[in-house]
This record gives structure tokens, C-alpha cells and sequence, in this order.
């Protein structure tokens, strides 16, 4: 893979695989500058990053994080309203 291409612009995940020692933390943190730098649909680019990869441990900080940004989150709960905001 060569550092800069269309799937990963800066080589940040490639490099990310090569840290050893690497934590949860540092890898939130890469995946967020490299979800700012992706051109594409991030859902197509995570699932191709984590299809390139698969040759890395599946519980490589990594390799979570990368599955856990093709979550889909939780619909958001309704909380509060007028009656919560404004005193009785």
C-alpha cells in the first residue's frame, strides 16, 4: 500500500497498525483525523480499510475502533421539553 492513497489520504491507519503498543485512545484519535480527511462515504472507506487489514489481529486497537465507526448509533431519546425547562 502506498502512503497517500484514496482510501487512506495521509497513511494515518496504515501507521496506526505499525505502533506498537498502541491504545484505544491514540487510535479514536487517528480514526478522527482520518474520517476528516476521507473523501468518500466513511462507511464504504471503514469496511475497505478493515477488508485491507485483515491480516491484523481482530482485537487490535485498530481494528475496534475501525468497527466500532460502522456502528450504527442509537436513534436520540427525546429528553425533557417545556415542562423540564420552565418552573411551574
Amino acid at each position: 500500500m502506498a502512503k497517500g492513497d484514496d482510501l487512506d489520504p495521509k497513511g494515518l491507519i496504515e501507521e496506526a497498525y505499525k505502533i506498537e503498543g498502541i491504545a484505544a485512545p491514540e487510535c479514536r484519535s487517528i480514526f478522527l483525523d482520518w474520517a476528516l480527511s476521507y473523501q468518500g462515504v466513511a462507511a464504504i472507506g471503514i469496511a475497505a480499510l478493515l477488508a485491507r487489514h485483515t491480516d491484523q489481529p481482530a482485537d487490535h486497537p485498530m481494528s475496534v475502533t475501525l468497527r466500532d465507526g460502522l456502528a450504527v448509533p442509537d436513534a436520540p431519546k427525546r429528553r425533557g421539553g417545556r415542562r423540564a425547562r420552565v418552573p411551574e
